[in-house]
């Protein structure tokens, strides 16, 4: 085990957790994290059905005849462990679980999953569970302030890379691990970041988020057991920083700045997403829409249209001819045609039908998309786009927006609209009747009893 006087940052960042875990919270930090908590519940309802956990389950070879938590959306019961990798690459495979814009990734697939497999195998009150998920997002999201953007130019993908440290410190905490035990489950935790943004638009994306959730409460379960781990793990010149940034393209100090007291779930950066498909497209989406708002168009009105994002969400959402419904969420130009065509991006429009629907297929070639000349790729604001709609008339329609990577504490959802998007979703999976009572329960989650009581409720 780390030793306690270690002066190494797995020592230093496994204080902090527990500093998290056992800290007070305000009343907008748990209003914060409960909206994230259903709304990741929802949306891995509805995600639950898709290829990529059925294929998941037969590969793994996951035994649902036994265990006691929840596969969620059925009857079904499994290990902790397998419940973890299920649910959290459900979390993940409609690619409409929240955001974090500084985390420059989704910081709650992965935490949900497994916090909710653990507290069915023993018995945790829903403050405790609360508890955990904070401190989750805060070591996640601080250990994201010493690596990126760094990390995330480098082709990383961070909800993997670094949630896996934030897993390990939610479960450590909520299965009671002392400073020395956790500190080693982060030094282990190490060994299993992975995940790399060239498997964006295809199953493994929501991969890595279900390996990352069940390696996190693993390497948990090892510093529970006793397993060792590097003290160095961090900083070593072979460890975690240097290989996944490089030297000199990291600052390990920003992950313990003084915050003034405001958890990194109360930032203005942690928000849901309103649209099911990738963040980097949501401020294309969002000014398409508002142009929409303004003009009813057709297809055959359209001459051409540029679409102009801040260049750090190009790269992986720059496929002009999307060929499946998975390629269509991580498709600038298939999002921007189906917003200014159809007036909405839901659900329904991530179909193999929606993606080959002829007016859109004829409408993608005449789209542009390429870097905003004037959006700098480092500094605050860094989620923005342009988009500029050409006519046939000779008009020219344009929205530009400087900063939205989703529906953040700048711009949050409604509580209409946050039980809108969740009965939408959660209702693909479970009876109509169960859906109501389920959103009561999370919503009373600091003064639940027992945390199990949201899985009794996600079983179809």
């Amino acid at each position: 085990m780390i030793s306690v006087e270690s002066p190494g940052f797995a020592a230093r960042l496994a204080r902090l957790a527990l500093s998290t875990y056992r800290g007070p919270y305000s009343d907008q930090a748990a209003r914060n994290a409960i909206n994230c908590i259903a709304d990741t519940i929802a949306v891995a309802l509805a995600g639950g059905k898709e290829p990529c956990v059925a294929l998941l389950a037969g590969a793994a070879g996951v035994s649902t005849s036994s265990g006691d938590s929840l596969v969620w959306g059925t009857s079904s019961k499994t290990s902790a462990l397998d419940a973890a990798l299920l649910n959290a690459t459900a979390s993940h495979a409609l690619d409409y679980d929240d955001i974090c814009a500084v985390f420059g990734g989704h910081h709650s697939a992965p935490l949900v999953a497994p916090l909710l497999a653990v507290v069915q195998e023993r018995k945790c009150t829903g403050d405790a569970l609360l508890r955990a998920y904070i401190t989750g997002v805060e070591t996640t999201v601080r250990l994201s302030r010493a690596l990126n953007p760094e990390h995330y130019a480098k082709g990383w993908h961070p909800t993997s890379t670094i949630g896996v440290f934030g897993v390990a410190a939610a479960l450590g905490c909520l299965l009671g691990l002392d400073e020395s035990k956790l500190a080693t489950a982060l030094a282990i935790a190490a060994s299993m970041a992975s995940g790399i943004k060239a498997n964006f638009g295809s199953m493994v994306k929501p991969l890595h988020v279900g390996a990352c959730a069940r390696s996190g409460l693993l390497a948990a379960r090892l510093a529970q057991a006793g397993y060792d781990a590097g003290e160095d793990a961090f900083e070593d010149k072979q460890g975690f920083f240097e290989v996944y940034n490089g030297l000199g393209k990291y600052v390990a100090d920003r992950a313990f700045e003084e915050r003034g007291g405001v958890l990194e779930i109360e930032g203005s950066s942690v928000g849901i997403k309103q649209f099911p498909c990738c963040g980097s497209t949501h401020a294309a989406v969002t000014a398409a829409l508002e142009l929409r708002g303004e003009r009813r168009l057709r297809e055959e009105q359209i001459a051409r249209i540029e679409i102009l994002p801040n260049g750090n969400r190009l790269a992986h959402t720059n496929k002009p001819q999307p060929r499946t419904a998975l390629e269509g969420k991580f498709s600038v130009q298939y999002v921007v045609a189906r917003a200014l065509l159809s007036g909405a991006v839901r659900l329904e429009h991530f179909s193999e039908q929606a993606i080959q629907a002829p007016e859109i297929r004829r409408l993608l070639p005449r789209i542009d998309a390429s870097p905003h000349p004037d959006m700098p790729l480092n500094g605050a604001y860094l989620w923005g786009a342009e988009v500029i709609v050409h006519l046939t008339s000779g008009e020219v329609l344009s929205r530009r927006l400087e900063d939205l990577p989703c529906r953040d504490g700048n711009y949050p959802m409604t509580d209409d609209e946050l039980w809108e998007k969740f009965q939408d979703c959660a209702g693909a999976a479970l009876p109509r009747a169960n859906v109501t009572p389920l959103f009561e329960v999370i919503h009373e989650l600091q003064t639940l009893p027992d945390a199990a009581a949201i899985a009794r409720l996600m079983a179809a």
